[in-house]
């Protein structure tokens, strides 16, 4: 790796230079620019400058690569001084289970990024939901492997659309925020390959996803960064990842510069620690790691900023947009759907707006902004400045504008809507800590309590991003409602779904425990928040439904859960065949009806059953599901098709995926522990 002699181009040399040609192949420029830096360039590469950027190589033209926050929405570094559109925690963009609102959000914040000058969304998150407790569930999509992976594909295909790069993160076991800096997932191979890697894994193989950010956590015993496992063999050789791996901000603190470099880490973020030129020019002078391995690195680094177009005329690339109808109205329509009818007693919503004369709104979170935070307060990487935030208070007064008179009395109303949760407060749905407490905080349970008392038709609004206990009040309360962290249109949405204009159809992502105890992350101090800077996945494969299901616990609200205003049947489940072997298709068709008196949307969820297995299984798992439209009395078939590796596990022995001959069960259902339909189906070899 010699230090060759430079040459400084002035604007007219460097466009005639190959790498600047447009016309070549993608790899020609790659290899074209590679060939023009020095050592000394190639170091200066490595690491970022001002937080956000990496440095510039000002004599061949190659200015900053920049990146931003967030999973919600865009964040520049003017910190707020230009704004963005809020949209959707993650967690109630998954809970539409809608792989064209998770596109289109990419595609929105995509054109965002590109309006404020940057080349990479920090986003999305898709690490497991392994606890309730995770301060950062909000930021995540869900416990289960196969809806994380469909949606998480979606969303890098709509950023990706706009030639920005995504950012999956935090590979991998990422999975709580105590100890976060230093403790070691403790995990086996089995539970990383059937729960933890297979979002990670189709983002690159499915969605060529341009970039990862390693996570600030050991592996079994080896940080992120420098994990070479994890980073080399499957990322890089194993799935065929063509993007470079970023460091989380100040995740390398921890590592050694060659653990890093042969790890396959391109990037070390936000400054220069272990990738400073003097620890570098050490490492590579003892031998630590070679040229060659080196220069890949840098390969991947340039490869992207070839495919964002860091190299190419403006005029040639997507044009950015920001504070659009257009991205406001995709932000209110994934909180319409995300919304997720818990309970609803005797009908007492869709609430009718011609038959109530006052309406009583109570709780903290009926008139909280939740954009704007201070990343200090716990907001941390998914805070964003929108232009505005209609809260659900002024969702609500707008919606009943002179028709509806809107009080704070609820012993005076028809109606009380009492809006409770959580915020981005440390202790509570924030990064950098777990939350304190399963329990909403007392005044709020206190509240509730008096509230229903003095009025009985009482409908609470959960405002938060994780379960929380609902056991001291959600017998007295006929409705509920999660409506998670909505976004800046969270308050027309959430009016919209309550006077039904809009049919609730979100669905859970994760199970909601009755109590934590009953979660398998909690079974003992070993497990969470664990014990000398180890937690120990004990619970295996057994990550929420799975578990509750295997152990026959009752959950609170069970994976897969929502309500409707209307109706639906669930008939003639059909297969096209009853045995089948490795290379076949097995097709399954349903037919749903809405039998009730209104349009809505139902999700059928397929999952299935092992009925005999010589290696302990899961009762059921998700393997398919489809969102449907349905006016009032239509009926639609839908049809899904499985191949092998939708019956099949990860064989710790063989170290391959296995299917065993035998008898399936294929069964159909509106959430995990409502099942309406089941076939058998034998495999044979």
């Amino acid at each position: 790796m010699s230090n060759k002699v430079s040459k400084t181009y002035s604007e007219e040399e460097l466009s005639q230079l190959p790498f600047r040609d447009e016309s070549l192949e993608l790899e020609e420029r790659v290899k074209d620019l590679l060939s023009r830096l020095t050592l000394a360039e190639k170091f200066k590469l490595c690491s970022g400058r001002l937080m956000w950027h990496t440095k510039r190589i000002k004599r061949l033209g190659v200015k900053s690569y920049t990146m931003y926050d967030g999973p919600h929405g865009v964040r520049d570094d003017t910190m707020g001084k230009i704004k963005s559109t809020y949209f959707p925690s993650a967690i109630c963009r998954a809970a539409t289970w809608d792989p064209k609102l998770s596109y289109e959000f990419g595609k929105a914040v995509a054109e965002e990024v590109r309006d404020v000058g940057a080349h990479m969304l920090l986003a999305p998150g898709i690490n497991i939901q392994r606890t309730p407790m995770n301060g950062r569930t909000f930021e995540y999509q869900t416990e289960d492997p196969h809806l994380n992976k469909i949606l998480a594909v979606a969303t890098v295909k709509g950023i990706q659309s706009q030639r920005i790069a995504a950012c999956v993160k935090h590979f991998v076991c990422n999975n709580q925020e105590t100890n976060r800096f230093t403790s070691s997932s403790e995990v086996s191979e089995r539970a990383l390959q059937e729960i933890y890697l297979p979002a990670f894994k189709a983002t690159v193989q499915e969605a060529d996803a341009w970039s990862f950010m390693t996570c600030y956590n050991k592996v079994n015993g080896i940080y992120g960064s420098e994990n070479y496992n994890l980073l080399r063999e499957r990322l890089i050789e194993n799935w065929g990842f063509r993007g470079f791996t970023v460091s989380d901000w100040v995740a390398t603190n921890y590592t050694s510069t060659e653990g890093c470099v042969n790890a396959g880490l391109s990037l070390e973020m936000p400054t220069s620690k272990k990738y400073s030129k003097t620890n570098l020019r050490n490492a590579f002078q003892e031998g630590k790691f070679s040229e060659e391995t080196f220069n890949g690195n840098i390969k991947r680094l340039l490869r992207v900023m070839f495919l964002v177009g860091l190299f190419d005329d403006k005029n040639s690339l997507p044009s950015g947009n920001r504070n659009t109808l257009e991205h406001q109205s995709i932000a209110r329509k994934i909180a319409e759907n995300g919304i997720v009818l818990l309970k609803n007693k005797n009908a007492l919503l869709p609430l009718n707006i011609d038959e109530l004369k006052k309406v009583a709104i109570v709780g903290p979170n009926a008139d909280n902004k939740f954009g704007g935070g201070n990343i200090l307060s716990g907001g941390g990487s998914s805070v964003n400045y929108p232009p505005y935030e209609i809260t659900p208070l002024e969702g609500l007064k707008q919606k009943c504008r002179n028709r509806v008179e809107i009080i704070e009395t609820p012993s005076k109303a028809d109606v009380t809507i009492l809006f409770a949760g959580l915020n981005h407060e440390h202790g509570k749905d924030a990064e950098g800590e777990d939350k304190n407490s399963f329990e909403l905080p007392l005044e709020q349970i206190e509240l509730i309590k008096r509230t229903v008392k003095q009025n009985p038709n009482t409908i609470v609004v959960l405002i938060n991003g994780s379960p929380i206990s609902m056991d001291d009040w959600i017998d007295s309360v006929p409705s509920v409602i999660e409506a998670w962290y909505g976004g800046m249109e969270v308050g027309t949405a959430i009016a919209n779904v309550l006077f039904g204009d809009v049919n609730p159809s979100g669905k859970l992502t994760l199970t909601f425990p009755k109590k934590l105890s009953d979660s398998p992350a909690h079974k003992s101090e070993r497990n969470f928040p664990g014990v000398e800077e180890k937690v120990f996945y004990d619970e295996g494969i057994y990550v929420g439904y799975r578990y509750f299901d295997r152990e026959q616990i009752e959950p609170l609200f069970p994976f897969g859960y929502g309500l409707s205003y209307t109706t639906f049947n669930y008939e003639n489940l059909k297969l096209n065949k009853e045995k089948f072997s490795k290379n076949d298709t097995v097709t399954v068709s349903v037919d749903i009806v809405n039998t009730g008196n209104r349009s809505g949307a139902e999700i059928i969820q397929l999952y299935v059953q092992d009925i005999e297995s010589s290696t302990d299984r899961p009762p059921k798992e998700l393997k398919q599901f489809e969102k449907v439209n349905l006016e009032q009395n239509e009926k639609k078939t839908v049809e899904f098709n499985l191949k092998f590796n939708d019956f099949s596990f990860y064989d710790d022995s063989t170290h391959s995926w296995v299917v065993e001959p035998g008898t399936f069960n294929i069964l159909i259902g509106s959430s995990s522990r409502a099942i309406h339909l089941q076939k058998e189906i034998e495999y044979s070899e």
